[in-house]
């Protein structure tokens, strides 16, 4: 990476200033490149305007014998011809080999979603007499009311909320802002939990900074601190589900649609820049379309 250091602070220049990216999209970038950068240099190729067509068609058998999914495939690939797009910019190099590589044709999973008994179940299984109780519904309530992910829940500051407006200002990927809306019953646990929880969680020695969720201590409470929320509701509730916080995110969208709401609409509130990525849960509103059509139409079935 020593050898390349260059063109790297460069690309790097154009991450931070131009495409105000975040400090983990910077990091994923920086991974698969130096990944490329360490093949590079083994194959003792000096110069990267040195490299080819041929020289990227064999980096790419090494990945796939690495073992990685045709996802983290088309990531390099991504990665590396926004790379060499800005060094052919800079006229560091001369061409881009990475536009003559297709990427490789994927089958999204259907993403995973709660139905709405577990949801129930789920929302019903805290102890709304402790803090943490009032805490924990408050998370859940917010993140199936609003489809945020948790990286943008943790960062929520109590300014952020206006319980009058039902909505969160929330700073998405790229620093993007966005404000989502949220319901009554979202409103009713943040309120208790803002007037009553919060209240009784801040101790002497703690450091809120103003954060809307904290931990048992009184601090900002963590993305590790949120999945162990949900953990816990689902052992109270006797769910034998996997509930990560995407999952919830997940369930917002799928509802949402399955109920008439508009794509458009949906890829605006979970802050999708493009429209490919909401146009995941159409499948899900396919297959129920299609179920309530089989069990809907007198002519649907013999």
């Amino acid at each position: 990476m020593q050898q390349f250091n260059k063109e790297w602070l460069l690309f790097l220049d154009y991450l931070k200033i131009e495409r105000n990216a975040a400090i983990k999209t910077i990091e994923i970038y920086q991974k698969d490149i130096e990944h490329f950068l360490l093949y590079v240099n083994n194959e003792n190729i000096n110069k990267l305007n040195n490299v080819n067509y041929i020289t990227v068609r064999n980096y790419l058998t090494i990945l796939y014998a690495q073992g990685l999914t045709k996802r983290s495939v088309s990531r390099h690939i991504s990665a590396l011809r926004s790379f060499y797009k800005i060094l052919v910019r800079e006229a560091v190099v001369t061409s881009n080999p990475f536009t003559q590589i297709s990427l490789p044709k994927q089958s999204y999973p259907i993403p995973q979603f709660l139905f709405d008994e577990e949801m129930e179940k789920l929302l019903a299984a805290n102890e709304l007499e402790t803090p943490l109780g009032k805490r924990n519904l408050a998370i859940l309530e917010l993140l199936y009311a609003t489809g945020i992910r948790v990286s943008e829940c943790v960062q929520l500051k109590i300014e952020d909320v206006d319980l009058d407006l039902h909505t969160v200002l929330v700073l998405g990927k790229g620093s993007k802002e966005r404000y989502v809306p949220f319901g009554t019953f979202a409103k009713d646990s943040l309120n208790d939990y803002i007037t009553y929880g919060r209240t009784q969680l801040i101790g002497r020695h703690s450091n809120p900074q103003n954060y809307l969720f904290l931990n048992a201590k009184g601090n900002p409470l963590t993305a590790r601190g949120i999945r162990v929320v949900l953990n816990k509701l689902v052992q109270n509730a006797g769910l034998t589900i996997d509930l990560h916080p995407h999952k919830l995110r997940h369930t917002f969208a799928t509802h949402l649609l399955n109920n008439g709401a508009d794509l458009r609409a949906v890829q605006e509130l979970l802050g999708h820049s493009q429209l490919s990525s909401t146009q995941i849960y159409t499948h899900v509103t396919k297959d129920r379309l299609s179920h309530v059509y089989k069990n809907a139409h007198p002519r649907a079935n013999k």
